[in-house]
């Protein structure tokens, strides 16, 4: 049943994709029924929580969003403080619309699921959200995320994806992403 499930889903995303403004989200995968719950860091605190992103352009530098997101702002946190998203790339880029990474296996299908925390932080140009299946918005994928490269295109996300974070410093690296980009490392701090 699940390949069944899974071979409609490849179908029905690559349909998906033509549209002028696709779905944000990995395939499922068989481990995608795995659903992970995070409990907010206990060091989490109100300061405010950067990551650094190093690419071969230089850094990004991303406020998250702990206060309207703490279990996906901890899954994060707690991802990055292990060295998981070190060395992946970036396999999804979408010109106007958003780049896309943390993909364990690099395909856009890896990773496992977690509970959304939805919000009505608007999208625009820097945000950073979490992708998942297009048929849910009830549980977000827990290792991809997404950047927005606009505005428009992604003000429509709003409200379906969750919302944890903004680029704060090197917005103008991000737009030179490109499919199979690596994240050469990932690294937090406190302001």
């Amino acid at each position: 049943m699940k390949i069944i499930v899974l071979i409609f889903t490849l179908f029905f995303l690559s349909a998906c994709t033509k549209q002028p403004v696709p779905e944000i989200g990995p395939v499922p995968s068989v481990t995608d029924s795995t659903e992970i719950t995070i409990s907010p860091a206990k060091t989490m605190t109100n300061e405010e929580k950067l990551v650094a992103l190093n690419t071969k352009d230089g850094q990004i530098v991303i406020k998250l969003y702990a206060k309207e997101a703490p279990n996906t702002v901890a899954n994060f946190i707690k991802k990055i403080d292990s060295g998981f998203y070190d060395k992946l790339t970036f396999h999804r880029v979408e010109p106007g619309f958003v780049v896309q990474g943390g993909d364990p296996t690099g395909t856009g299908t890896g990773g496992n699921r977690q509970k959304s925390e939805l919000n009505s932080l608007p999208f625009k140009r820097g945000s950073l959200g979490l992708a998942r299946t297009p048929d849910t918005k009830e549980y977000s994928n827990d290792s991809q995320f997404f950047i927005c490269l606009t505005d428009k295109n992604c003000q429509p996300l709003t409200g379906d994806y969750v919302n944890f974070g903004e680029v704060v410093s090197g917005l103008e690296l991000v737009d030179k992403i490109q499919i199979g980009d690596q994240i050469i490392s990932m690294t937090t701090k406190t302001k």
